[in-house]
This record gives structure tokens, sequence and C-alpha cells, in this order.
């Protein structure tokens, strides 16, 4: 890890998940998340993660669709609201705090991994250290899906970049927190431990917001 740390965005999400409206665009699940759950489970998956699974509208779905489902993320605010919404609806989901670099869990515990708008949050040695993480927790053959932010995404050229391909906005919320971005070539090469299944280049809510959306088979 660097001197300074890069994966510090969890402190603006867990105050902005203490409010109601901070948490509002984040109840809907994505329909792909949904599709390839689905998926997984259809391949035989019975133990799944949702890493940075913030207020829990991921893991609710894993968790619905009969799968072991675990949660982890570095936001308190997020985990308990996750807690209440899973007891409201009879739903098990067994919740950590952590950190994505760090994951408490054995090797090969899982046999699908969700990391939905989670990784990219710090430089490259955090991304690193995620995927590392991800890749030991799970199975060979086992599915990950996730997200990073592309290149494409000029907008990021408005910040200051604080370490190559890192970096950090002005504006209000997480983009005052490190962030990485890479191009398609960049993120084959981070995930060489993965063979790809899908991998498309998508815009969020935000104009010019592009982000990956991968899916791959642990090798």
């Amino acid at each position: 890890m660097p001197s300074k740390r890069t994966d510090t965005a969890h402190q603006s999400w867990n105050e902005q998940w203490t409010r109601s409206e901070g948490r509002a665009d984040w109840l809907i699940p994505e329909p792909d998340v949904v599709e390839w759950a689905g998926v997984a489970r259809d391949r035989g998956a019975a133990r799944a993660l949702d890493l940075g699974c913030g207020v829990g509208r991921h893991a609710l779905v894993l968790a619905g669709l009969g799968l072991e489902t675990y949660a982890i993320d570095a936001s308190e605010t997020g985990l308990a609201y996750l807690c209440g919404e899973a007891a409201a609806r009879n739903l098990k989901v067994s919740t950590q705090l952590g950190l994505m670099t760090e994951l408490p869990f054995e090797d090969r515990s899982f046999d699908y991994l969700l990391a939905f708008n989670v990784i990219y949050h710090g430089d490259r040695t955090v991304v690193q250290r995620a995927i590392s993480e991800i890749g030991r927790v799970l199975r060979p053959g086992g599915l990950y899906q996730g997200t990073m932010l592309s290149k494409r995404d000029t907008s990021r050229l408005d910040g200051s970049e604080i370490e190559p391909d890192t970096f950090v906005g002005e504006c209000e919320g997480d983009k005052v927190h490190p962030h990485f971005y890479c191009s398609a070539g960049e993120l084959v090469d981070l995930f060489h431990g993965f063979e790809l299944i899908s991998l498309l280049d998508k815009v969020h809510s935000r104009p010019n917001s592009w982000h990956w959306h991968l899916v791959a088979e642990r090798r």
C-alpha cells in the first residue's frame, strides 16, 4: 500500500448513507446483476459475496435467489441499513465490516462474487490488491461480476492526477477521494487470472460517466 492511503471513498459513502435522500439512488438493483446472479445460480453457485455491498440492494437479491449470501463493506451505516432490510424481508445475509484489500474469508470460499462500483476507489496498487483478494476467495470456475471506471470518461481530467491513472476531483461526494481509470487492454491485464465472458463500456446516470461492466470466470 502507498504511504498515504487512497482507498478512502467509504468515508464519504458512510456519511451519505445516514440520510434517506443519500440512499435513494442505491436501492434499486441493477438489471444485469439480477441477470448474472441468476446465471450463476443456474450454474450451480451456492455461496455468494457482495463486495462493497453499500446499503445492500444486490445482497438482498442474492439472498432472495436462495444463495448463501455474505456482504462486506467499509461503511457501518450501509451495513446497518442492509441488516434492517434483510430482517424486514425475512432474508438471511451475513454482514461483515471490512476492506476490499483484506477480505476476512478463506480461500475459494465463494461461487459468485459481485463488486459493483467498488474496486476502482483507490490507486493501481489498491485495485491490484483487491483483484488479488477476489481471486483468492473465488473458487476456480466461479463467476466474478464487477465494474471499473473507463478512460472514456474524460471528466476525470477536470481533477488532479495524484498517481498514474488515479484522479481526485474538486466536487463534493466521493469524487474528492481517489478513483482509478483504465482502458480495455489495461483491464484485461489487471484480470489476468480470469477468463472474460462479457465486457461492455456503459454510461451510468451522469453524462459521460463511462464504466466497464465485466463478467469473468476464475481460472
